[in-house]
């Protein structure tokens, strides 16, 4: 999810929701203690030199039950970061610490912020010398009619 469809997502609500992978909902009382740009320059793999930037949002809660971040008070804070730090229309990111940090994509269902799950991958797969993945046979639909059997030229052994 990008910053403008976040802050278009953010109209019209009142109480911001945000819910975790599995389902869960981070707790009503979580702040926003951080929104930033991040920009990324790497090699991989392979010799490539890449970037990458994202806008990044730190939720973290405390025991103060009876904080709520408004929806209105999270526009701000967003409008804020983009003047001060110069943040532009990048893809978010989120992190909330579980039992480490954690670090998610964002998707907005039903006016509800799902955090996503992120993947690591190799990003020079063919310098990388990792084999292709062979297909998988599903040996059941190779057997003959008798289950214990094996014709010859099946595929089966």
């Amino acid at each position: 999810m990008k910053l403008s469809e976040m802050k278009l997502a953010l109209k019209g609500l009142d109480q911001v929701v945000f819910k975790l992978p599995n389902g869960e909902i981070v707790p009503e009382h979580f702040h926003v203690t951080e929104v930033g740009g991040i920009h990324k320059k790497f090699i991989d793999c392979g010799g490539t030199i890449r970037e990458e930037q994202v806008v990044n949002f730190q939720l973290w809660h405390a025991d103060d039950h009876d904080h709520r971040l408004s929806a209105s008070k999270l526009v701000n804070i967003i409008s804020l970061s983009e003047e001060k730090l110069g943040i532009e229309d990048w893809e978010i990111e989120v992190e909330y610490q579980s039992d480490s940090i954690g670090k998610y994509g964002l998707s907005v269902v039903d006016g509800e912020f799902v955090l996503t799950t992120k993947q690591t991958a190799c990003l020079a797969e063919d310098a990388c010398g990792i084999p292709a993945q062979k297909p998988r046979i599903k040996m059941s639909t190779l057997q003959s009619e008798n289950e214990n059997s094996c014709a010859p030229g099946s595929g089966c052994c």
